[in-house]
């Protein structure tokens, strides 16, 4: 029984599906199966039950998953112990954004980090949210770009800065005219929204509880973009009139369109907004690297918009 062979089951696990996890761990799907059965052999149980359409853990199989999820976390902590040691800004620091944040704000702090830290390797990654809270819970990623609320066991958060929400929408759209949008305008519009699993969304819904309602109320108002489907995925969509959404302010920022097809409009106050945070298991010892990280961010956050 190896490390690998545990981190292969529980990305299994995660994934339900075979070519995804072998993608995950950088090695072909036949080099994930062998090792699999192969610890199954050596055990001498079903960790996984297989189907045409999906994979997933025995009831046996789900409590040694488990098991094996602690094992690399311990591992982990080991790892972040052996790293004080060292030069806290030469050892490479893996770095983990969600999707809606990572576009927008990796291609600004990164320069900055290089400067400060231009021996440490860096490695980014952006996911879900959920996906990247295992990945920095078993030490995958060493420190995650999130939004608040954000709550998990031994890891520290810190607040980075606050975000607000815009609407954007075509140029000739009646509520274009308006100096700010209030919620109650959105009420009979074409909004567009991610797809389940986005935080964005929700955020979106918890933050603005009209639109919340008007989502329950009319749903036939509310269109959800494809499953995957990203931020500007949505702004093409209101580019093509199809409806208008609710952006924060960096993704607002970043587009290629022409002031003259597509603008944006703030809310009324209170404006509804997030915040962009930190996170990182308590037991990693480099402070120093995330010390330069959120100066990073920070040097980025108060240069001149272009």
């Amino acid at each position: 029984m190896t490390l690998t062979e545990l981190r292969y089951i529980v990305t299994l696990a995660q994934e339900q599906h075979f070519g995804r996890a072998a993608d995950r761990c950088y090695v072909s799907q036949p080099t994930l199966s062998i090792a699999v059965k192969k610890l199954e052999d050596e055990l001498g149980v079903a960790l996984f039950e297989r189907t045409k359409s999906r994979v997933q853990p025995t009831p046996l199989g789900e409590q040694i998953v488990a098991q094996a999820n602690l094992v690399l976390e311990q591992t982990a902590a080991i790892k972040d112990l052996a790293d004080a040691g060292k030069d806290q800004l030469s050892s490479p620091l893996s770095v983990g954004a969600i999707f809606t944040i990572g576009p927008y704000l990796l291609p600004q702090f990164i320069p900055h980090l290089q400067q400060l830290a231009n021996k440490m390797p860096l490695y980014v990654e952006e996911g879900y949210t959920h996906n990247l809270r295992k990945k920095l819970r078993n030490g995958e990623l060493d420190v995650i770009i999130v939004a608040l609320p954000f709550v998990e066991p031994d890891v520290v958060t810190q607040a980075l800065y606050d975000e607000p929400f815009v609407v954007l929408l075509p140029k000739n759209h009646p509520l274009a005219e308006k100096d700010a949008v209030e919620p109650n305008d959105l009420n009979t519009e074409q909004l567009l929204l991610l797809g389940e699993g986005h935080c964005f969304r929700d955020q979106v819904l918890t933050t603005c509880p009209n639109l919340q309602h008007h989502g329950e109320e009319a749903s036939n108002n509310v269109r959800t973009a494809a499953e995957g489907s990203s931020l500007e995925t949505l702004r093409h969509m209101v580019a093509s009139g199809l409806g208008i959404t609710i952006l924060p302010l960096s993704a607002a920022e970043s587009s290629l369109y022409s002031s003259d097809l597509l603008v944006t409009r703030p809310f009324t106050e209170p404006s509804p907004s997030r915040t962009v945070a930190l996170a990182w298991r308590a037991s990693f010892p480099r402070h120093k690297a995330i010390d330069a990280l959120r100066k990073a961010i920070q040097m980025c956050r108060n240069q001149p918009q272009a």
